[in-house]
């Protein structure tokens, strides 16, 4: 089985304790050479500024190419793009470009009045500055608002067709889900990168709830699963397995990337790195 290139997912930190795991888990999986890191935004932007500095430490520090998320909630369109500048001015050359969440307490995203309406309207403009590498998401289950699946893959496509050059999944839990979603790509004319995102399930009740509220379908077998190996205090040990297996399935479909949300807790991520043969490489260079 060949190794795939991986990358991460991190969240800003928002206390000092929170701080010192970021670091943590960027030691502990840098030295698997990913090909880039990426860091949230909050939901509503809440993390704006967080993930700004964040963005510019990893960046300083780690050595490791960092993305920085940018999204449309909450913001006029300069302010938007004056955040894109601030990450270029810091040498961020990579950008994931999403609409993103409401602000708590609002059922459906309302663009700023002075804003951009959609990601593909952030898109075009961030790739107008010619500054950016731009990654976006992508849904192999159905997004909770869109009419069908023909709508997400449409709609991925206009994003493609706005000037991003890759796009990273949602989590999914079986490979058959990714296979379906990038055939109906590859029939609509993408022909970019789409990289499977993987969510190392470190704790099943908030994994599960988090399925449903994005619309990824959780399979029967999954949950029954799960339950049972709560009950008999095994989940790390079956969430190991399905993860690797995920993986493995995807690579023997002809799957070369892989996006791992790592949610600032490593040691699953490395796990099932390691199982896949993914191992370390180089070292982290202490900061001072």
């Amino acid at each position: 089985m060949s190794k795939p290139e991986i990358s991460f997912e991190f969240f800003p930190p928002k206390t000092l304790e929170a701080s010192f795991r970021l670091w943590d888990t960027v030691q502990t999986l840098a030295p698997l050479d990913p090909r880039f890191v990426s860091v949230t935004y909050g939901a509503g932007g809440t993390t704006r500024e967080l993930t700004r500095d964040a963005v510019s430490t990893l960046h300083k520090s780690s050595g490791l190419n960092v993305a920085a998320h940018l999204t449309c909630v909450d913001a006029s369109r300069q302010e938007t793009l004056e955040i894109a500048d601030t990450f270029a001015r810091a040498g961020v050359q990579d950008i994931v470009a999403l609409r993103g969440d409401p602000p708590k307490g609002q059922d459906k995203f309302v663009p700023h009045p002075d804003g951009f309406t959609s990601s593909v309207e952030l898109i075009e403009a961030l790739a107008e500055t010619e500054m950016f590498n731009i990654r976006v998401g992508a849904y192999p289950d159905k997004h909770p608002e869109a009419a069908d699946m023909a709508a997400d893959v449409d709609w991925l496509k206009a994003k493609l067709d706005a000037g991003a050059d890759e796009a990273l999944t949602q989590f999914f839990f079986e490979a058959e889900t990714f296979f379906r979603f990038r055939d109906a790509c590859a029939k609509a004319g993408i022909d970019k990168p789409i990289v499977p995102g993987i969510l190392p399930i470190e704790n099943w009740a908030g994994a599960r709830n988090f399925a449903k509220r994005c619309g990824t379908h959780i399979p029967v077998w999954v949950e029954q699963a799960f339950e049972k190996a709560v009950r008999d205090e095994r989940e790390d040990l079956l969430a190991t397995a399905i993860c690797t297996e995920l993986c493995s399935d995807l690579i023997e479909g002809g799957v070369n990337k892989l996006h791992f949300y790592t949610l600032n807790r490593p040691e699953l991520t490395r796990d099932v790195c390691f199982a896949l043969g993914i191992t370390p490489s180089v070292e982290l260079e202490n900061v001072a």
